[in-house]
């Protein structure tokens, strides 16, 4: 049986998704944006969030083809990374990706890390390809892939997750 830490492994991730997209939708230049701080617990063995890292990972093709040469509409790309802590992992979303020499990426935090010591938004730090679990841009306004989100949609206020739901495509 999961302990009491490993059945809450994507609470954080849940929050720093909500204010991420939260973000992602709202940002314009020199603004200032405060989101709501959702926790919705969801256990590491959860089919539906397993099936959403899963379809996110295969989809990736599709997020490395806009990043490397997106089109005029395709803006914001985000990827979403799990990070291993003592206890909780911490799944964030990174912008800024950078390529590295040796194959892994450089990011910068999209929210404030919540279990990693020191850490804060907008600090750069590294992680591999096996470490992503989903990836996002935005296209004409709408969110494309995001796919750890749309389990999270249920346990949202309805407002919310109707709006989150009207500003999502199929990439």
């Amino acid at each position: 049986m999961a302990s009491p830490l490993q059945s809450i492994k994507w609470a954080v991730s849940a929050v720093v998704t909500a204010a991420a997209v939260f973000g992602i939708l709202t940002l314009r230049p020199r603004s200032t944006v405060e989101a709501a701080d959702w926790v919705i617990r969801v256990a590491d063995t959860d089919p539906e969030m397993n099936a959403a890292i899963a379809r996110a990972r295969a989809t990736l093709p599709v997020f490395w083809a806009s990043y490397n040469a997106p089109k005029r509409t395709e803006t914001e790309h985000t990827l979403k990374v799990r990070f291993q802590t003592a206890g909780d992992d911490e799944y964030i979303w990174v912008s800024d990706v950078k390529k590295l020499p040796g194959g892994d990426y450089a990011a910068r935090f999209a929210d404030t890390p919540r279990n990693l010591p020191g850490k804060r938004f907008g600090d750069l730090t590294e992680f591999k390809d096996a470490d992503i679990s989903d990836w996002m841009f935005m296209r004409n306004d709408k969110i494309v892939g995001g796919e750890t989100i749309k389990p999270l949609l249920k346990s949202m206020p309805k407002p919310d997750a109707d709006a989150l739901r009207a500003r999502m495509e199929q990439p």
